[in-house]
């Protein structure tokens, strides 16, 4: 009877991402999820922290995996999809549409979301950079989640930007190495615990 009692209060969490959620290139210890679980374990949450990260994923991609990812047992998902997108050149407003598709079925399945953004480079100006950039802000509002506005963020406002790629990015500059990792658990993390709390 207790430990039906606390398998309860446990919330399962889903993290629908593409190669930065799914670990790519670090041990699995190192990835994103297993240090995530990690930082929450540390911070008294009881969670079971779901990796449903797919390298190379892009928004289609998510919302051709949300229904799946939607288990009966999934209380709230972290979001963080749009990356590959960008690398792509995908239009922003196809990105929008599959976004807001997986934030839809999120609300119809009554699961809490964090919103996971990035920063987009401008390497196809300016117009495709705020467009790409306000998706998220815009979504988070409409679909009243919780947003971190960038996924790397934490590594971005760093003052030192050849310090930053030489000691938190692997070699290809776009994903995190393990110190980098934590660092960005450090900042998503209490986030997390918001989407904890909304989920219970």
């Amino acid at each position: 009877m207790l430990a039906t009692a606390a398998s309860a209060q446990t919330i399962t969490i889903a993290a629908l991402g593409d190669s930065l959620t799914q670990g790519y290139g670090l041990p699995q210890e190192e990835g994103f999820v297993p240090t995530l679980r990690e930082w929450l374990a540390a911070h008294d949450a009881d969670v079971d922290l779901i990796n449903a990260g797919v390298s190379g994923d892009t928004t289609a991609g998510g919302l051709s995996r949300v229904d799946w990812t939607l288990t009966p047992e999934v209380d709230a998902m972290i979001v963080a999809l749009g990356g590959n997108d960008v690398l792509r050149g995908i239009d922003p407003e196809t990105s929008r549409i599959n976004l807001d598709g997986i934030l839809a079925r999120a609300e119809e399945a009554g699961v809490e979301v964090l919103l996971v953004g990035i920063s987009t480079p401008g390497n196809y100006g300016a117009e495709y950079r705020d467009a790409f950039d306000s998706i998220y802000t815009g979504l988070s509002e409409e679909y009243d989640t919780l947003l971190v506005p960038d996924f790397l963020g934490a590594l971005a406002r760093m003052g030192d930007r050849r310090a930053a790629m030489a000691d938190f990015m692997q070699g290809d500059g776009i994903h995190p190495n393990a110190a980098g990792v934590d660092r960005i658990v450090a900042e998503i993390g209490p986030e997390v615990l918001k989407l904890i709390d909304r989920a219970r």
